[in-house]
């Protein structure tokens, strides 16, 4: 069966407090009758019923396990889709960055050889560091007598706007084939659902 993987995960969990709740009631009633079963004809009376709310509650029990083992392969899995797309994230920012340092550099060589850039480039050499600025600067006053180039920004696609990232969407969101074990309902475990 196909779904997403964060309703996969409630549905596990509301189905795990359901069979918590069920275990709870189970054992409640079982205490109930041995605190009744004071004589012997009450023991008697009362250890048919006994044996079957034990059997119920062994059954609740097995069910809760194949429950919880389905939910932590559930868990593992959005922890493994939500870490991918952290790393994913992270390795964009380290390019981003690189790629930045790559043109900080350029515009740098470029003013240090006298050429003119737009402003906007010259910023952003100033912000990386004013030392490079300044040397290339300086540098540039060395190469003065030379032929000034004129170069476009190479901060043009700045403007674009950037991916974003949700690693809590994607983990959810992502479609998982699991087989779904058949659900606990009180009534498939047998039990008298009256009291």
């Amino acid at each position: 069966m196909y779904m997403k993987l964060g309703e996969a995960q409630q549905l596990y969990r509301n189905q795990r407090q359901a069979l918590i709740n069920q275990r709870k009631l189970l054992i409640q009633r079982r205490d109930d009758l041995k605190k009744k079963s004071v004589t012997e004809s009450d023991k008697q009376r009362y250890s048919e019923e006994a044996a079957t709310l034990e059997l119920s509650i062994r059954e609740v029990n097995k069910q809760f396990d194949e429950n919880q083992e389905v939910l932590d392969g559930l868990i593992e899995q959005h922890a493994a889709i939500w870490n991918a797309e952290v790393a994913r994230q992270q390795g964009d920012a380290m390019q981003e960055a690189a790629v930045d340092l790559a043109k900080i550099m350029e515009v740098a060589r470029r003013i240090s050889r006298g050429a003119i850039v737009p402003l906007k480039d010259e910023q952003k050499v100033m912000d990386y560091s004013m030392e490079l600025y300044l040397a290339s600067k300086n540098m540039a006053v060395m190469n003065a007598q030379k032929k000034k180039e004129e170069y476009d920004s190479l901060w043009e696609d700045e403007d674009k706007p950037k991916e974003e990232y949700d690693p809590q969407g994607k983990a959810d969101n992502t479609t998982v084939n699991i087989d779904i074990p058949e659900l606990f309902t009180p009534e498939s475990s047998g039990e008298i659902s009256g009291e």
